[in-house]
């Protein structure tokens, strides 16, 4: 009998170990469970954050590329609505050159005209200079002989030229001394 409680006291000995030892194991075995596990997530959220980044700055190019586009468009916009009422202004400046025997109309007249000018010089609107002449400015409409004027010199204008900037509008039409 005594054997047999010493053959039973060996196996439970043996059975502890077992299970003490099985703890580790396990504890060992599941660390890679869990590293396996993790490091899909962790290259997701990676390629999910480089998808991110990537996204945000095609976002970024696009809204400074479509704000240059509009800077470059604007001047090309407003030079085509201001070419449009160049006729109103000329028509303007007939109006305070005619003859008017209301003088309370005229000036009625030369305000809307000064407003209208003051507008234009808001939108960058300048008139082409008309001293010398310049075949990139001036329309040259007739060429006349004058002592009081070098060659080359405007004589008269016929029609006022417009620019914004360097862009003009409109080319001035004048007479030039020969």
């Amino acid at each position: 009998m005594s054997d047999e409680k010493n053959e039973n006291i060996e196996k439970d000995e043996e059975i502890k170990e077992e299970t003490q030892e099985q703890p580790e194991m396990t504890g060992t075995a599941a660390e890679p469970e869990v590293v396996t596990e993790e490091k899909p997530k962790e290259d997701e959220a990676a390629k999910l954050k480089e998808q991110l980044m990537r996204t945000m700055a095609e976002y970024d190019n696009y809204r400074k590329r479509t704000a240059k586009e509009k800077a470059e468009l604007m001047p090309d916009i407003t030079a085509r609505v201001v070419s449009e009422f160049l006729p109103v202004l000329d028509s303007l400046e007939r109006a305070l050159a005619a003859d008017c025997a209301d003088e309370s109309y005229k000036k009625g007249v030369q305000m809307i005209n000064d407003t209208f000018v003051e507008t234009l010089e808001k939108l960058g609107v300048e008139k082409v200079p008309t001293e010398d002449f310049d075949p990139s400015m001036h329309q040259a409409v007739q060429q006349v002989q004058s002592d009081d004027h070098e060659s080359g010199k405007i004589v008269s204008v016929f029609q006022n030229g417009y620019r914004i900037g360097t862009k003009v509008l409109r080319f001035a039409m004048v007479s030039v001394a020969q």
